[in-house]
């Protein structure tokens, strides 16, 4: 068996071994594992059922990271991204009123584009067409956006009739628990531990334990149940309505940037790139496709390739071998529901962890050249209207706007892809839609 997976997984070719890929496995599952808790609690506001996203959670994190594993035979987890998740339940359902099955019918049709287009190379022409300065703009802007959700479920922040925004009342237990959180979160990050998210999410529960603001459940396990409530839920062809276009290509849009910048990121810390190649990039891609698709079908939000992937690599984890125990762990926690919903329950325990992943996110400002205006302002405008507008959509609307129409005012517009005057295009039209609507 050791032998079939040494050739398999090329352990010898990668320099690795069975031991290694195992802890590295580990530590990946820990510094991740915190989306089992976080993910559901964030859908349960767009009025989907706690425990069946729970299991979806679980399910598509499982299919992704062991499709990206056997497959693609890279060290590198899939599971419901932060961003989405978020702009799923605040934007289109909160705030447009959109019913979450029709969400989830966008999710799938743009997880369907991004399959097909995984397997030609229309990606690379998409990927070259957008400018380095806009996907950063436009990852550092969800980062923000996910940041504000946190300190708003935490109270941090509250709504304010004079400023709009004002700081909460941190006497408040939900605030100054919260900050204890975040706090503990922070020391553990600043001291390079692995699995700081985890590890945070545990010791403010403990410490909510003992203050007497979190209740255990009755029992710790039980079968999956509920399932139904999210399974084959989505509504397909009412996510096709012409005004929700502009959902669709946002959901593609962040799935496309965030999926393959993770990768190349990870990728090049393991040492696996050729030059500038992304070796197997069809079937990494793929992997995430498939378990959007997937995702949309069960009941969550669209998947991302996870950056925490770097804590497996770090101790060494360089194969797909380190994906199935990943996976593997994942699966074990499906009895576990009961234990994340009561976590899930108390709002101080799951928001510091938004306000850690959306700091994590601004590192992308550092590939911004903000000498260069031409490129500086755009992302800037993307950066500012994600969470001022409390939209994604609307964020990266503006950017890819406002960057073709200050080239062409700079005499510059044989620069722009042409792909990018398309995509403003059809924003300008989203926008007058929506104005008129």
């Amino acid at each position: 068996m050791l032998a079939f997976l040494s050739k398999f997984f090329q352990f010898k070719e990668r320099n690795t071994s069975l031991g290694i890929e195992t802890l590295a496995g580990l530590t990946t599952f820990v510094t991740i594992s915190y989306i089992a808790i976080v993910n559901p609690s964030v859908l349960q506001k767009a009025s989907m059922d706690f425990n069946g996203v729970f299991v979806a959670t679980l399910i598509v994190t499982i299919v992704g990271t062991l499709i990206m594993g056997i497959v693609a035979n890279y060290p590198i987890a899939i599971a419901p991204s932060m961003g989405m998740n978020a702009y799923f339940t605040f934007v289109l359902v909160l705030g447009m009123g959109m019913s979450w099955r029709t969400a989830l019918g966008s999710v799938f049709w743009a997880s369907l584009i991004f399959l097909i287009l995984s397997l030609t190379g229309f990606r690379e022409a998409l990927i070259k067409a957008i400018p380095t300065s806009l996907k950063a703009g436009i990852t550092a802007g969800i980062g923000l956006f996910i940041a504000f959700i946190g300190m708003q479920n935490a109270h941090l922040v509250e709504p304010s009739s004079a400023t709009i925004i004002t700081l909460g009342n941190f006497s408040r237990p939900i605030a100054y628990m919260s900050l204890i959180g975040l706090f503990i979160t922070i020391v553990l990050l600043v001291n390079r531990v692995k699995a700081a998210i985890f590890l945070g999410i545990l010791i403010t529960a403990l410490l909510a334990l003992l203050l007497g603001h979190l209740k255990l459940p009755d029992h710790l396990f039980e079968l999956p149940k509920h399932m139904e409530s999210t399974f084959f839920k989505l509504d397909i062809l009412g996510a096709l309505k012409p005004d929700l276009g502009a959902v669709i290509f946002t959901f593609f849009l962040v799935m496309l940037f965030d999926t393959t910048a993770t990768m190349i990121g990870v990728a090049q810390q393991a040492n696996l790139m050729r030059g500038n190649r992304f070796l197997n990039a069809k079937s990494a891609l793929s992997a995430d496709a498939i378990a959007s698709a997937v995702g949309a079908m069960v009941g969550t939000s669209p998947t991302s390739t996870y950056i925490e992937s770097g804590a497996g690599v770090s101790v060494g984890g360089r194969t797909g071998f380190t994906c199935v125990v990943v996976a593997l762990l994942f699966a074990a926690l499906i009895f576990l529901a009961p234990l994340a919903k009561a976590l899930a329950s108390v709002p101080a325990i799951t928001s510091p962890a938004l306000i850690i992943v959306g700091f994590m996110m601004m590192s992308h400002l550092s590939e911004i050249d903000w000498h260069d205006l031409e490129e500086a302002l755009p992302a800037f405008f993307v950066l500012f209207w994600i969470p001022i507008s409390y939209s994604i959509t609307n964020g990266v609307g503006i950017g890819l706007i406002i960057y073709p129409l200050i080239k062409i005012c700079r005499g510059k517009f044989k620069q722009v892809h042409p792909l990018l005057y398309l995509f403003g295009a059809l924003f300008v039209v989203q926008f007058v839609i929506d104005m008129h609507g």
